[in-house]
């Protein structure tokens, strides 16, 4: 088994097998070396973008106070010195050197990773005793911040807050984390962090859709691949006393028309491909400025390879490949390289295939991937 350094040099298989949704895990040093710090001023700035979702916590007197961006910069000049925390999602598509550290963590299938939370807090910045329903790695970036956990089951929380506090926190163990130390813990545990000190935290997500999500929109991916012929006829009909009353008979004959609506696996494994890459609803894909031609790109590739987006996921089946919410339609002979570029999210220039580059150059054009001089640039 190969060690992993995220995991305080623990095999993949091992988390998995003994933590990975069944208890928490202190890393110590798990990551120090994080490039460039996501400090306040940079949050600031990302904040005051309309395309990116933020949200300002403030805790008032015990009573607690939720804004959501985008805000003007003259907001952060108001706050006071301590008792706030700025939330900023999804960093990782904005700045290089977070989404590096975001796809770090693919020793967990990236159909569930969802994206990396930066947030800031000073000294008593917190969002309160909480917990989520998904996974989540918390590393420590700057400062020390106090992390209290509990696997209590009491899940109510404060009547009227306009975030989700508990109510009866029971604290279970206590942690404080430093520049680098990482924690995990499962979905439902009941976790509390407060700054002592200046600091963010890296907040790494994986999606887990709800049961009723997922069959809503298998249900939205069937409505376009159902074809029942015919029409409905009662030739039978007979006469009834109250004609308000829906017959028994339609509701018998309609429920065998719907019966003839079947899926198998291999229907569910293409709506998961869709559904699992499709990107968020305020994502959106720019084309090049300076567009190359395509001759140009297919230099350009063969000499620096290419890279994806940083908002791009690609996700496949056994020969099924699915970019942003769509079917890739690439050649047979293709497939086990293009796998090897959702792996990687990069391929290098003698990996890319002549059969490739056509569909390279149109994904290209939509702004999926580009080629890898220019992968710090979007």
């Amino acid at each position: 088994m190969v060690v992993n350094e995220l995991l305080g040099d623990m095999p993949a298989e091992v988390f998995l097998r003994e933590y990975w949704h069944k208890k928490p895990l202190l890393i110590r040093g798990a990551l120090r070396d994080v490039g460039v710090p996501v400090d306040f001023d940079c949050l600031c700035r990302l904040a005051q973008d309309e395309d990116v979702e933020s949200r300002l916590i403030e805790n008032r007197q015990g009573n607690w106070h939720l804004e959501n961006g985008p805000f003007r910069a003259s907001r952060f000049k108001r706050l006071p010195d301590s008792d706030w925390t700025l939330l900023v999602q999804s960093v990782n598509h904005h700045l290089p050197h977070i989404d590096e550290i975001l796809w770090r963590f693919n020793f967990i299938p990236y159909a569930r990773l969802d994206d990396l939370m930066i947030s800031y807090a000073p000294p008593g910045g917190t969002v309160g005793p909480h917990f989520d329903s998904y996974d989540v790695f918390l590393l420590q970036v700057g400062g020390r911040k106090r992390w209290q956990i509990s696997a209590q089951k009491d899940d109510a929380f404060i009547e009227g807050a306009p975030i989700r506090v508990l109510k009866d926190f029971k604290v279970e163990e206590e942690y404080i984390l430093e520049h680098g130390d990482m924690l995990y813990l499962p979905p439902r545990y009941a976790h509390y962090g407060v700054a002592l000190e200046p600091g963010m935290t890296y907040s790494v997500g994986f999606r887990a859709p709800s049961a009723q999500e997922l069959a809503t929109e298998f249900l939205v991916y069937m409505q376009d691949r159902v074809c029942i012929d015919g029409r409905y006829a009662d030739p039978g009909l007979q006469w009834q006393a109250d004609p308000a009353r829906i017959p028994q008979g339609m509701v018998d004959d309609i429920a065998q028309t719907l019966a003839q609506i079947s899926w198998d696996k291999a229907l569910v494994a293409d709506f998961l491909g869709h559904y699992l890459s499709d990107p968020k609803a305020n994502v959106f894909y720019d084309a090049p400025e300076d567009e190359l031609d395509e001759e140009a790109f297919f230099n350009e590739v063969q000499r620096e390879g290419v890279v994806l987006s940083r908002k791009s996921q690609i996700l496949y089946t056994d020969t099924l490949l699915y970019c942003n919410g769509a079917l890739l339609d690439v050649d047979a002979d293709t497939v086990a390289t293009w796998q090897r570029f959702a792996n990687q999210r990069m391929l290098e220039p003698r990996e890319v295939l002549d059969d490739m580059l056509e569909a390279l150059y149109q994904g290209y054009l939509d702004g999926y991937w580009l080629p890898a001089t220019g992968r710090l640039q979007k």
